[in-house]
């Protein structure tokens, strides 16, 4: 069993399953509705511990009475919450997601993390004793910062999910050892993929790869490059494949190559997007 450190956004994720999208001052009717803790180092870190690790996910949650229910999803999964700052009374981000039922494509409106940044002080001393490995999603730039660079001094790996370019993530991509990114993620001057590659490869990170939902990953691994195919599913649900993606990517990378950590990921993924929400695929997956 291994122990993952998680650092990023939790929220409150609202989600309906409804046959279309609501147009301009229209009201629809859900198939079906789901609430659970999301966010993408949330999700992460809820699959590398179903997968039979422990995982510690920190981030800014508070004491609102919302947070409970965050709370209560991600601790019936074993998770451990390292709060950085448990005095915030404020309402955690919570997202309402739409999912449309004939191709699973999902819409989402949510307030980020951008609003509730911690600062180095607000760092639980210690956080990083008995890791094996380490996520960030680029939601507490900071703390993620500061870990980053102390986890490199101690030879801890560290993955980014680069769903998008966030400010500040210059500081943490010269200690990490995997960047997995969505095909949205472009650096400063980046147009292309070439471009990703090119600046992430310059900066000194050894293992890169670009996910294009179900097209074919696309991958630079010690200078090498190549594409790896991804599980052809129908979709029912694509909410937070993404993150299902990264966390399955933090367990098998620790006992398998990049290239395989990458397929083994991708089997996880795509299994999850043939369920409703975020996690009714655990009922049934094998791992």
């Amino acid at each position: 069993m291994k122990n993952g450190l998680f650092i990023g956004m939790v929220t409150l994720d609202l989600i309906y399953l409804s046959p279309k999208l609501p147009g301009n001052n229209e009201k629809i009717a859900a198939s079906d509705y789901t609430i659970s803790a999301g966010g993408p180092a949330t999700n992460g870190a809820v699959t590398f511990g179903y997968l039979g690790n422990r995982a510690t996910l920190l981030s800014l949650l508070g004491t609102h009475p919302i947070t409970q229910l965050i709370r209560g999803d991600v601790e019936r999964y074993g998770i451990t919450i390292a709060d950085l700052d448990a005095t915030v009374t404020n309402p955690p981000p919570i997202s309402s997601i739409i999912v449309t039922g004939e191709t699973g494509e999902r819409a989402v409106i949510s307030i980020n993390a951008a609003k509730i940044q911690a600062g180095y002080d607000q760092i639980p001393s210690g956080i990083e004793a008995g890791i094996d490995i380490i996520m960030i999603d680029g939601h507490q730039m900071m703390v993620s910062g500061a870990i980053a660079k102390l986890a490199k001094s101690n030879h801890i790996p560290i993955v980014i999910d680069g769903g998008s370019w966030k400010p500040g993530f210059e500081t943490v991509l010269p200690f990490v050892a995997y960047a997995i990114c969505s095909a949205n993620f472009y650096p400063p001057g980046c147009h292309n993929r070439a471009e990703v590659f090119a600046y992430l490869a310059e900066i000194g990170i050894p293992h890169i790869a670009i996910t294009q939902g179900e097209k074919s990953i696309q991958y630079l691994s010690l200078g090498e490059s190549g594409e790896l195919p991804v599980p052809q599913i129908q979709a029912v649900d694509t909410l937070g494949a993404g993150d299902i993606f990264h966390g399955a990517f933090c367990h098998y990378i620790l006992q398998e190559n990049f290239t395989q950590a990458l397929a083994s990921a991708a089997k996880v993924a795509a299994y999850s997007c043939q369920f409703f929400g975020t996690r009714q695929w655990m009922a049934g997956f094998k791992n």
